[in-house]
């Protein structure tokens, strides 16, 4: 089963800029689209950003802008990057891999914590 791992949140003030990264063993990435989604507390978890094997990518609304996904599938990861951030950004951020019809195809892993502080 595919099982991606988060890393690269932290800690930023408004403004600032951050990189996450998503990896997943052997060469899941080449077969699948990925997304990327957040949960902020007491809301539900919803997508940011998607990126489909060949590359389309869509974000929403709230983002459009600001966040920009990419791939690597050299390296079997996918990235998200995060420009402008603003207190509402802040949530725990998870990756996952899509089939064609952009439904979840692996389980979800433990996210990466981004907090901005205003």
């Amino acid at each position: 089963q595919v099982q991606p791992v988060e890393s690269g949140g932290g800690l930023v003030q408004a403004g600032g800029s951050l990189r996450l990264s998503c990896a997943a063993s052997g060469s899941i990435f080449s077969v699948y689209g990925v997304g990327w989604y957040r949960q902020a507390p007491g809301k539900p978890r919803v997508s940011v950003a998607t990126i489909t094997t060949g590359g389309s990518t869509n974000y929403a609304d709230s983002v459009k802008g600001r966040f920009t996904i990419s791939r690597d599938n050299a390296k079997n990861t996918v990235y998200l990057q995060m420009n402008s951030l603003k207190p509402e950004d802040t949530a725990v951020y998870y990756c996952n891999a899509l089939d064609n019809l952009y439904s979840i195809v692996g389980s979800w892993g433990q996210g990466t914590q981004v907090t901005v502080s205003s």
